[in-house]
């Protein structure tokens, strides 16, 4: 398995609109972050957890040129509003891409993108695609995918585990049943975005706690605010704890 961090940013990215912090005006590349997605590669299985805004910009970075499906966490505009960017690996294959969620997200995405799921105008063009509700383990193209419930505030929204890494963002509160599944992880990335606790995000010590019930073998952070400097976050981090950023690849 190849994980691509396409992006590693809160809401706003970094830097933010208007904003004269170190961190903003950082020329270190890891301090600049577009909004957060990941690029799973299982032998020829290619995967997206998320459509962020930047997702063009992020695919061409990258060197994507296949996507086979998309897992969608919940349906707040950094997780979504790149959805329209499928539409040319659509026309590529000739098929529609399926994308998975939850029903509360999956009608949403299908009310925000009203246009995709009604007749028009031919021209322009548009994706094709294909929701699939799902509430438990499931299989695409041979690969078994774990939706786990957790909360995002009161939201309730869904991280993924593949094999032996997981994927849980934007959450501020996991269920017991879930910290179950994820137990026994190799790579758990996990979105903590600044120190100061916050209302539907995990901060830093949270995220620690967590990492320590856990045990994964090594956590990355990411959907990191402009309030966390890479280098200097990375120092005070215990062993196999460290912040993501746009770009990185890591094989499991």
């Amino acid at each position: 398995m190849k994980i691509t961090f396409l992006g590693t940013g809160t809401s706003h990215g970094v830097p933010v609109v208007g904003c004269d912090c170190d961190v903003c005006k950082s020329n270190d590349r890891r301090n600049n972050r577009t909004r957060s997605s990941i690029w799973v590669q299982v032998n020829d299985v290619n995967l997206l957890i998320d459509t962020a805004n930047e997702f063009r910009i992020q695919a061409l970075r990258s060197g994507i040129k296949t996507i086979d499906a998309v897992l969608y966490t919940h349906c707040h505009a950094d997780h979504v509003f790149g959805f329209d960017d499928l539409r040319i690996f659509s026309q590529r294959s000739g098929k529609p891409i399926p994308y998975f969620g939850n029903r509360e997200t999956l009608a949403e995405i299908k009310q925000v993108f009203s246009y995709v799921f009604r007749k028009t105008q031919i021209g322009g063009g548009k994706p094709q695609v294909k929701p699939i509700v799902v509430e438990q383990e499931f299989a695409f193209g041979g690969v078994k995918i774990m939706p786990i419930p957790i909360y995002h505030g009161m939201l309730p929204i869904y991280g993924y585990r593949i094999g032996n890494m997981a994927y849980i963002t934007d959450c501020s509160k996991l269920p017991a049943e879930s910290k179950q599944l994820l137990l026994g992880l190799e790579v758990l990335i996990l979105g903590v975005v600044r120190y100061q606790p916050h209302p539907t995000h995990m901060h830093v010590e949270a995220a620690l706690e967590l990492v320590d019930s856990l045990s994964p073998q090594r956590t990355f952070f990411t959907h990191v605010s402009h309030l966390l400097e890479h280098n200097e976050v990375n120092s005070k981090l215990p062993p196999g704890v460290e912040l993501a950023y746009d770009g990185l690849t890591i094989k499991i």
